[in-house]
């Protein structure tokens, strides 16, 4: 059973920066998918960024160059760091599992964490 516990997350003025972290355990790790994906009110979910076994990562365009995806295998931990937040990333941020390759496709993530709030004021 894949079990996906986040860390992080809270309020900042915009310009600000945060980090998210995941821990992540009870996964397949030659064959994965890990990634952060955020859903803002009234919005779909959206990957916001994601890695793969490969090391084969994606971002959306709305969060390139600003955030950075990271991971220590050997720890299982998955971290955003997000720097120049803008109140328009202001959503709640999930730790999501899929199986392999890399994937933006919300739908194919079949574990989550809880899920934790960040928002970004004007």
């Amino acid at each position: 059973q894949v079990k996906l516990v986040e860390s992080g997350g809270g309020s900042v003025p915009s310009g600000g920066s945060l980090k998210l972290s995941c821990k992540a355990s009870g996964y397949d790790d030659t064959n994965y998918c890990l990634g952060w994906i955020r859903q803002a009110p009234g919005k779909e979910r959206e990957v916001v960024a994601a890695i793969d076994q490969n090391g084969k990562f994606v971002y959306a365009p709305s969060v390139k160059d600003r955030f950075t995806l990271s991971q220590d295998k050997a720890e299982r931990t998955l971290s955003l760091e997000m720097t120049s937040l803008k109140p328009e990333d202001t959503a709640i941020y999930y730790c999501a599992h899929a199986m392999g390759p890399v994937t933006t496709e919300t739908g194919v993530y079949g574990y989550w964490g809880q899920g934790t709030q960040v928002t970004v004021s004007v």
